[in-house]
């Protein structure tokens, strides 16, 4: 069987990220961590770097979304699972359960140094957040921004009973308000899982001959054999895997529907349902639910089909929305081609993307009202 298929071009890169290493670790040529106890914002806090090579970046030079999320998931992964670990119990892993929405504030190019720094903010008795932000670092120049900021949220599965949840080490918070912010967090996250997973019956069927800038035109899949090296200890797939493959795929998507060079924006929550499982052939899929002038929202799941050891149905294990913007070679954005809807189903999505589009354009003013005012 092969190992992996794509329907459709290769896709584009990110608004993304670098930085400064410390102490190496086996992370690969150009890869540091900082141990905790270590020169850093708190005890309970890692920092992770490496150098962004050619095949991390598109054609154009910008670098993959889905590399930077891969290294935000990775670096989630280790300071939660080490704190899930601290105590004496039983042994476990952390698994990725959730991933806030997040903005790609600007490119990072092959070169550069991405800086990862993940912190532990909040602990619920079966679950972990985790504060991730990323840098970028120009080392020719020295020139450093802030390119990602993220909040995932982890559960510890046993490494004895992987459909076991084990309880979290409780963190010390400095002050009340914190406890009490990250449980409200904590509460919301957990309502928006439930309602994501209502609404997650959708599949995207081919279509013949379709008409350019229309749904089908540029939907896209990528079909993905899970391999020993897609996984964790306990045999699931690790969470940056997914997400790097939907990433991949809304490009495809993005690229096919502008065709020009394409980067990612941000991600809106990603949910993950259902573990998936060492062997399992999974079926990314996307398609475009909303054009606005400068930008696109790409829908993105992934399927999964269990053919070793425990054959069942196919089943829905994760989606998000991904939004790309379209850019000139010098960099600077271009007009995104309208969608064309032709179905009501269409219609009805592309009018639920401008909500979520008009939405966040209003809470980024608010905030840039409130920056300014400070």
């Amino acid at each position: 069987m092969a190992r992996r298929g794509v329907s459709g071009a290769r896709r584009g890169g990110a608004w993304p990220s670098a930085a400064v290493p410390q102490r190496r670790c086996g992370w690969g040529a150009g890869a540091a961590m900082s141990e905790p106890g270590a020169a850093g914002p708190s005890p309970a806090a890692i920092q992770v770097s490496r150098i962004m090579r050619p095949d991390d970046a598109n054609i154009a030079g910008n670098v993959h979304g889905g590399t930077i999320l891969k290294m935000i998931e990775e670096a989630g992964a280790i300071i939660s699972t080490r704190h899930c670990n601290s105590q004496a119990g039983e042994p476990c892993v952390a698994a990725l359960a959730r991933v806030e929405r997040t903005d790609f504030l600007s490119p990072m190019c092959i070169g550069e140094v991405a800086n990862v720094s993940a912190e532990i903010t909040y602990t619920s008795r079966h679950s972990v957040e985790v504060q991730v932000n990323v840098m970028s670092e120009n080392i020719l120049t020295g020139a450093k921004k802030v390119t990602n900021k993220a909040t995932l949220w982890y559960v510890p599965l046993s490494l004895k009973n992987v459909n076991k949840v084990v309880e979290v080490p409780p963190i010390q918070y400095a002050r009340k308000e914190q406890e009490d912010e990250g449980k409200k967090r904590y509460e919301e996250q957990k309502l928006d899982r439930l309602e994501t997973k209502q609404r997650n019956g959708d599949v995207i069927l081919p279509v013949i001959n379709p008409e350019p800038h229309t749904v089908g035109y540029s939907q896209s899949s990528l079909i993905h054999l899970v391999g020993p090296s897609d996984c964790t200890l306990l045999g699931f797939v690790h969470g940056g895997v997914t997400m790097k493959l939907m990433d991949e795929v809304a490009g495809i998507v993005a690229a096919r529907h502008c065709k020009t060079n394409i980067v990612t924006a941000s991600v809106d929550a990603i949910n993950f349902h259902e573990k998936i499982k060492k062997g399992c052939v999974i079926t990314v899929s996307g398609r475009m639910t909303f054009t606005s002038n400068k930008s696109m929202e790409i829908e993105v799941f992934v399927d999964a089909d269990p053919f070793v050891d425990e054959p069942r149905e196919r089943y829905r294990a994760v989606s998000a929305f991904f939004t790309y913007v379209s850019l000139s070679k010098e960099g600077k954005p271009l007009p995104v081609p309208q969608l064309l809807t032709e179905t009501e189903d269409e219609k009805r999505r592309f009018e639920e993307g401008k909500g979520r589009y008009l939405q966040t354009k209003a809470k980024r003013q608010a905030q840039m009202q409130q920056s300014a005012q400070q």
